[in-house]
């Protein structure tokens, strides 16, 4: 399997990311899923209810989902992991916890997933919510979203490649 270099995640519709993540999660394989295995999914055994809708698309002005599955497997071949393919986003919660864990100045690295579930099982969440940068409610979602987040894309994932910029 070819890893890609460059940020393609990012290129890719929010329909189409949300599809692959479907379908690698219904995937049961220790092999990681190619596009190729994406699109045969979606050819074969994609649910009822899904397929319709996808080929309602075709009448619509946007491209297809499967349009883009296959212009991206013409560009990035069959063997392209589909994760890579997929972007996440941290809430806007969790962003301003990465903001405060990337802007301490005693930090030497970049910080890690792992870095940023750290800060937020030390105290972190509980002093943001002091200071009025978090709602008190706020805080209780941020070790499941960034536990999700370390499953997904693995500890040693960079923070900052997740804040939300709007």
């Amino acid at each position: 399997m070819i890893r890609n270099p460059i940020d393609i995640a990012s290129r890719v519709s929010p329909e189409l990311t949300g599809l692959i993540e479907t379908v690698i999660s219904q995937l049961e394989t220790d092999e990681p899923v190619t596009l190729a295995a994406i699109r045969s999914f979606i050819a074969n055994d994609l649910p009822g209810e899904i397929d319709d809708t996808e080929h309602m698309h075709h009448f619509d002005v946007d491209e297809s989902v499967v349009d883009e599955l296959d212009e991206l497997i013409g560009q990035f071949g069959e063997s392209a992991a589909a994760m890579d393919f997929i972007y996440a986003f941290a809430s806007e919660q969790l962003t301003r916890v990465i903001e405060e864990v990337v802007n301490d100045e005693n930090r030497e690295n970049p910080p890690s997933l792992e870095d940023v579930r750290e800060a937020i099982l030390g105290g972190l969440a509980g002093s943001l919510v002091g200071e009025g940068v978090l709602d008190e409610d706020e805080d209780d979602v941020l070790l499941p979203e960034i536990e999700d987040l370390i499953d997904r894309f693995g500890a040693d994932a960079l923070a900052e490649d997740f804040l939300r910029y709007e």
